[in-house]
This record gives structure tokens, C-alpha cells and sequence, in this order.
């Protein structure tokens, strides 16, 4: 009898250690799949404000690549067509091509019809004063996104820094040294700063794309109003 009620034992108590292992791997695999949103959660509230400026930047970007995308859009015959009215003496329907053209170029070129007959640099100016306009609606907000750039990186330093502090107040009051108590606190601080630069990194790279399709259209700006300047003078060779 003794034996046997030592088996039972035995037995009995390697299910309890089983069953004590598979709910600690249990717990190790949900740990494991942690998900976006946990880790997230995990990063405190320095996250509200992170995930606020990658929402903002994300919008802006969006916003500013179609509408950028729309100016830089060219009509191969708009000039072709302004330097036949204008050979032609007809001003007013150069006029209403320009108007029914929603092109900042059309913009520029409709200013400087508006100024012939008046001297050449008086129509020079005033056509870069339109063209100076059309590039400040252009670059709106870009400099929204880079301070984004800046700033998402340093938000999530700061929440680092301040978890790091936590650990270590947790370790003065607990007077124990242990390696679980300051890893577990210390990944979850690292969130921030891998939030707050991959922030940063998506908003400078949009910043600089975006500006890269700004030079595009300032290129072709200063080009059409160089052609609009030739034809003007054409009449007089």
C-alpha cells in the first residue's frame, strides 16, 4: 500500500509540474504574439501624442503629394496655343484660356497678358510674383512636417528617459537587483524611441520627396515664363 500510494504520488504530482509548465508556455506564447496595439499600450502615455504627429504627417504628405501632383500636371499645347493667340492679336481668348486652365502656369502666363503693353521687366516682375504665390501654396504645411521630423524622435526619448527613470526609483525602493524587473520595464520604455524615430524618419522622408515634386514644378514654371517672355519679343526681331 505504501508503494503504491507513493506512485500515486509520484505521478500525481509530475501532472501538477506538467501542467505548471504548459500554462507557463502558454503564457510565454501570448507574450510572444504580442500584438501592434499591446505594444502600443505598452509604451505609456508618450504614445498619444506620438501616434498623433504620425497621423498628422501621414495626412499632410497625402494632402500635399495629390495636390502637388495636380499642379505639376502640363498641357503640351497650352503654350502652343497662347503663342497662336497672341501672334494673333486675340488677348481676350488667351485670356479665357488661361482662366479655364486651372494650372498655376495658367495663373503666371493670365498676370502677364493682363500686363502687355506695358514694359517688359514691369511684366517680368509681375509674372514672378504670381509664380512666388503658386510656391507658397505649394510648399503649405511642409514646414508642419518638418518639425514632425524633429520632434516625433525627441517624444519618444523623453518617454525612454522617463521609463528608465521609473525602473531605477522601482529598484531603490525594492533594494533587489534583478535582471526580469529591469528588462521588462526596460523594453517596453525602448518602444517610445522606436516609435518616436520611425516617426521621424517616415515624416523626413516625405518631407524631402515632397520638395523633390516642388523643384519639378518650379523648374517648369520658370521655364514657361521664360518661353512667355520670348514670345513677347518675337513680334520685334
Amino acid at each position: 500500500m505504501n508503494l503504491l500510494f507513493s506512485l500515486l504520488q509520484v505521478n500525481i504530482t509530475g501532472t501538477a509540474v506538467d501542467t505548471l509548465k504548459n500554462a507557463g508556455a502558454v503564457t510565454a506564447a501570448k507574450e510572444s504574439s504580442m500584438t501592434l496595439l499591446d505594444l502600443v499600450m505598452k509604451g505609456g502615455w508618450i504614445m498619444v501624442p506620438i501616434v498623433v504627429l504620425f497621423v498628422a504627417a501621414v495626412y499632410i504628405f497625402f494632402e500635399r503629394y495629390f495636390y502637388i501632383k495636380l499642379a505639376a500636371r502640363t498641357d503640351s499645347d497650352f503654350m502652343n496655343k497662347i503663342r497662336d493667340y497672341i501672334h494673333q492679336a486675340k488677348i481676350e481668348s488667351a485670356l479665357n484660356l488661361c482662366q479655364s486652365t486651372n494650372m498655376p502656369v495658367a495663373r503666371m502666363i493670365e498676370k502677364g497678358i493682363k500686363r502687355i503693353g506695358r514694359p517688359l521687366k514691369e511684366i517680368e516682375e509681375s509674372i514672378e510674383i504670381v509664380g512666388k504665390f503658386e510656391i507658397y501654396k505649394l510648399e503649405k504645411n511642409l514646414v508642419i512636417l518638418g518639425v514632425i521630423a524633429g520632434i516625433a524622435p525627441m517624444f519618444g526619448f523623453i518617454g525612454t528617459i522617463a521609463g528608465v527613470i521609473k525602473i531605477f526609483y522601482n529598484i531603490s525602493l525594492a533594494d533587489n537587483i534583478s535582471i526580469g524587473l529591469i528588462a521588462g520595464g526596460l523594453y517596453e520604455k525602448m518602444i517610445t524611441s522606436a516609435a518616436g524615430l520611425m516617426v521621424g524618419i517616415i515624416a523626413f522622408i516625405s518631407y524631402h520627396w515632397l520638395n523633390v515634386m516642388i523643384e519639378k514644378v518650379v523648374h517648369t514654371l520658370e521655364h514657361n515664363a521664360m518661353n512667355f517672355i520670348d514670345l513677347l519679343q518675337e513680334p520685334t526681331k
